[in-house]
């Protein structure tokens, strides 16, 4: 974007700009008012994420004065379950989208896509996950991005161990965030 795209546009006389702090967000507080975040890297994409889900957030996605429009999707609700074994999961600072399914998973400081399915046992702490997610039992993420359609088999694991990670082809930044894209299968 920085490097072609908008420079294409200066040069050609075509480009704008939406001057934030200008910004007037009905409800929104001195310190939410001009929220920004650039999100061209993983380490960026992911702080954007955390940034949503931290105690008073810089970004209010509950600010009733000035409603976010999205798509709306016929979906039950999120569910916290126990597993088969009667396992009890629990959820600490996180977002958990439509129609996923927690069933003894204990979940902490993460975004969870639509449609996500974590089974008994697993744990998903500090991490984004996209739409339609199967974690198996047993399963661990920690500090992820898991792009849509990715199934984790039962016991695998994705950000627990940086050099299995990278093996496996994974990208895997400085800061130690795992990315697995779409619809990859991860075995133990």
């Amino acid at each position: 974007m920085g490097g072609d795209i908008i420079p294409y546009f200066v040069d050609r006389g075509e480009a704008g700009y939406y001057d934030m702090k200008q910004n007037d967000v009905p409800g929104s507080s001195p310190r939410d008012r001009a929220y920004w975040r650039d999100v061209g890297t993983i380490d960026s994409f992911f702080d954007a994420h955390m940034d949503l889900i931290s105690t008073l957030p810089i970004f209010n996605l509950y600010n009733t004065a000035w409603p976010i429009r999205t798509q709306s999707v016929n979906a039950p609700p999120a569910k916290f379950v126990r597993d088969a074994v009667g396992r009890i999961g629990n959820t600490i600072d996180s977002i958990v989208s439509l129609g996923s399914v927690l069933s003894g998973t204990h979940l902490e400081r993460s975004v969870v896509g639509p449609g996500t399915l974590a089974a008994g046992g697993s744990t998903i702490t500090d991490s984004v996950l996209f739409d339609h997610v199967h974690v198996g039992q047993g399963a661990r993420i920690h500090r992820a991005v898991l792009d849509k359609n990715v199934v984790l088999l039962d016991g695998a694991t994705v950000g627990v161990d940086r050099e299995r990670d990278i093996e496996r082809g994974f990208t895997v930044t400085e800061s130690g965030i795992t990315v697995v894209g779409k619809g990859v299968q991860v075995e133990r």
